[in-house]
């Protein structure tokens, strides 16, 4: 496991390469553009949406580590996918992700801000998380309903740099349709902090899809469970006029 200093040394070296991302992102063709920099990823639950995603970026080329409260209980996940792949808790994840992975139950997310708020704040986090009435019950779904899931994932999760990604299909459709041949699968994304919504929006073609901007935290309703862009296997000009995005 890394030590708290080689964590912040790379943590320097990430934010000053990722600056450099975003300004030759910016010059790049849209259907060329790739995260270029590897970078470490901490996944905060590491069942089906966890699992298959941090498996991508790990083939990929990045390196992962998946957490749990029990992580014993990964270690044919990590084996399977090789050496750039360990496995670890919940702690040891954000210490060691220069970006987090969230999917878990939506129940989970206010106590994880409360545990965990202190070494997340400041955190680039991409947040895969649905809530429904039979798993994480009525007050907290309606909240999600009336407020939208975006701005009620910050709310819990207050201080991090969040995205929401990756909330849309199920992961049997993000295991089939990744990396095939162009034009990708569209994932809609959402943020607030324009620096975190490129590097998110370069992990989700690094996992083999195509990002489409909706907007901001806000705008995250728009592909929410119920929301116009959710469940759409589609490409991102298809994702676009059914929300009426910019081509």
């Amino acid at each position: 496991m890394p030590n708290e200093y080689s964590i912040d040394r790379r943590r320097r070296k990430f934010l000053g390469t990722s600056g450099a991302l975003i300004l030759s992102a910016a010059l790049w063709p849209a259907g060329v553009r790739a995260q270029s920099a590897k970078i470490h990823i901490g996944v905060i639950g590491s069942g089906n949406i966890g699992g298959t995603i941090g498996g991508l970026w790990v083939k990929n080329g990045h390196r992962v580590l998946f957490s749990s409260r029990h992580p014993e209980e990964l270690k044919d996940l990590v084996a399977g996918l090789g050496e750039r792949a360990q496995a670890g808790t919940v702690e040891q994840a954000i210490a060691f992700g220069d970006a987090l992975l969230i999917a878990v139950p939506y129940k989970a997310l206010p106590g994880l801000g409360k545990e965990y708020g202190p070494v997340l704040k400041g955190k680039i986090v991409v947040d895969a998380c649905n809530s429904t009435t039979a798993r994480d019950g009525a007050e907290l779904t309606e909240e999600v309903n009336k407020s939208g899931v975006g701005v009620t994932s910050q709310k819990y999760l207050p201080g991090t740099r969040l995205v929401r990604a990756f909330n849309t299909m199920n992961y049997k459709i993000f295991a089939d349709e990744a990396n095939r041949p162009d034009p990708k699968l569209a994932i809609p994304i959402a943020g607030d902090d324009a620096q975190a919504v490129q590097i998110a929006a370069g992990l989700v073609r690094d996992a083999g899809f195509d990002p489409v901007m909706v907007g901001k935290l806000a705008d995250a309703s728009r592909f929410q469970m119920g929301g116009p862009g959710f469940g759409q296997r589609v490409t991102a000009a298809e994702l676009k006029q059914k929300l009426n995005l910019a081509p």
